[in-house]
């Protein structure tokens, strides 16, 4: 189908599903039964779960690049075998706990029955639910069912410079269909939201709407998001699970993590199936269970390990005899090491975000324009000669906020005091001590034009990575 025939026909369809109202008695069913659970025992779960497969199938599958062509035709969709009970069994087989499927990857292709647009699989050759079918076989096996989700999405131009009002309409709208229709989804895994290689950022697709919708819909559904990696390690931000994709470099620190976790891997050299898979050779299961599973699962780390389906709709024999070999080797444990309490994660969009910024002296290559950058490996430095140092946010004009985010590049700070700026004089907001790198601080809503933190004592010379200023729902 032409480009510009299926725009018309999305901006059609989005205009219609964003006027779908769904009954109260459809939206309350897929709440589970009793009170909503508190996030840190929902983050608990997800950890004791362990071990689980990602599955990457998609119409990237019958392409030979994991980043399909945005105006690929759905009519190579056409698996000849699709068999998801295979699949469940084969995880199974692993001692996996349960899986998380691709319904939609960057280049736009929904492999459930939308209504949001006409690119998806029941416009393919095999005009089946392959959502549905995947939740229906996992749940038989009893394994838990998640589901991965893309933010961007070039086929319907939903990418930096060209996001509109429709776009998000057409994400909250799928979004809606896939929590509503498919029975409990444990987590939603969410991917192409503030990575650089997306450049969407939570303020394009406003996190905070679209994290209280999923929890409108399934309040026991985890939020993660892949590309959350990018902030520091000790807080969570933008996800309710830190997740750590180790192909492209992040890996969780064995020694210092103290967050629900999530590290993810391909079995094979690429998250989607490729012509020479069933022919070379996958990575070992020793590797995958005593490098990963085993000692990830000790630092409050669930290990996800991805397992490609071929175009048949099958996983390869070489993939499922590692599956086995696998399940001899890993044992689930009746018991993991509990998190420490952790503070809620910070979903809001940042307000200080490249804020003018002031400061007592600093040094000339670490001024205070870095700590308000978005960037956490950039730092302001105070001047060693300081013996006061100060460091103040400019929110430009009077606004609103309730939660302050501070990442030092050490935990330098002993004690502090902030304060904020409103009708020209400066108020005391807290006066406390630190021993972490991380100072998060939430408190009744204040209005105020500035913010600042004066540092009263400290080990070293203070410095700040970013100084985040948020507005939080509650």
């Amino acid at each position: 189908m032409k480009t510009k025939k299926l725009g018309y026909l999305l901006m059609t369809v989005i205009t219609l599903s964003a006027g779908i109202t769904l009954a109260p008695e459809s939206v309350s069913a897929q709440v589970p039964k009793g009170t909503q659970l508190p996030l840190e025992q929902l983050q608990q779960q997800f950890v004791d779960l362990g071990f689980g497969m990602f599955i990457h199938y998609n119409i990237p599958t019958y392409m030979e690049d994991d980043w399909a062509d945005p105006d690929a035709d759905p009519a190579i969709f056409n698996p000849k075998k699709l068999n998801t009970d295979q699949w469940a069994q084969a995880a199974k087989s692993a001692n996996m706990t349960y899986g998380c499927l691709t319904t939609k990857h960057h280049s736009g292709f929904a492999i459930w029955d939308t209504k949001t647009t006409p690119y998806n699989v029941m416009n393919s050759p095999l005009k089946r639910d392959v959502v549905k079918e995947y939740v229906n076989s996992f749940r038989k096996a009893g394994l838990k069912v998640m589901l991965y989700y893309s933010i961007l999405d070039t086929h319907h131009k939903l990418r930096p410079g060209q996001i509109t009002p429709e776009h998000i309409k057409m994400v909250k709208a799928q979004l809606t269909e896939l929590l509503t229709n498919y029975g409990d989804v444990s987590a939603l895994i969410i991917d192409g939201w503030d990575a650089p290689w997306s450049r969407i950022s939570y303020d394009d697709v406003p996190f905070e709407e679209i994290y209280n919708l999923i929890k409108s819909i399934q309040p026991n559904c985890l939020v993660m998001d892949l590309n959350a990696a990018k902030y520091p390690s000790e807080t969570l931000f933008y996800t309710d699970i830190k997740s750590y994709e180790q192909g492209a470099g992040q890996h969780i620190s064995k020694e210092n993590n103290k967050l629900p976790a999530l590290a993810c891997l391909p079995l094979q050299a690429n998250w989607f199936w490729k012509s020479s898979f069933p022919s070379t050779a996958v990575k070992t299961p020793e590797s995958m269970v005593n490098d990963n599973a085993v000692p990830y699962n000790q630092i409050y780390c669930n290990f996800i390990l991805n397992v490609a389906p071929n175009r048949d709709g099958l996983i390869d024999e070489n993939a499922l005899l590692a599956l086995k070999e696998i399940g001899k080797l890993y044992k689930p444990q009746a018991s993991l090491p509990k998190f420490p309490k952790a503070q809620p994660p910070v979903i809001s969009s940042n307000i200080a975000k490249r804020a003018a910024a002031n400061s007592s002296w600093s040094y000339d290559m670490s001024i205070m324009d870095f700590a308000t950058d978005d960037n956490f490996g950039t730092n302001w430095y105070s001047h060693p000669s300081v013996k006061s140092p100060w460091f103040e946010v400019d929110l430009g004009k009077e606004k609103a906020f309730n939660t302050v985010v501070i990442t030092m590049a050490k935990a330098n700070a002993i004690t502090y005091e902030l304060e904020y700026y409103a009708n020209n004089k400066w108020y005391p907001l807290v006066q406390a001590k630190n021993t972490e790198r991380m100072i998060t601080q939430r408190f009744d809503r204040k209005w105020g034009e500035k913010l600042r933190i004066k540092f009263l004592q400290f080990r070293n010379t203070p410095s700040i990575a970013e100084f985040g200023v948020f507005n939080e729902r509650k």
